[in-house]
């Protein structure tokens, strides 16, 4: 992996961890709003890899509900 998709996962796992919507909003907006230029990203081998198995879990109803993830994070966070 290149230093800008370390940087840019980072960002991911840190982003999916916030869940104020007035913060997620602002954030979207400094996205949305910056110049970057569209260009075609080029996953790596364990990226399509985690897509398809993803996809596989989906086809195969392996999936949970968010109100059954909020449950199993509220109890995770209660055991800490």
């Amino acid at each position: 992996m290149t230093g800008a998709d370390n940087i840019r996962n980072s960002i991911i796992d840190k982003l999916l961890t916030i869940s104020n919507k007035d913060y997620l909003l602002a954030l979207y907006k400094l996205v949305s709003t910056s110049n970057v230029n569209e260009e075609i990203i080029q996953l790596s081998e364990a990226q399509i890899l985690m897509l398809n198995m993803s996809e596989d879990d989906i086809k195969n109803n392996r999936i949970v509900s968010q109100e059954e993830l909020d449950k199993i994070d509220l109890e995770w966070l209660k055991s800490l």
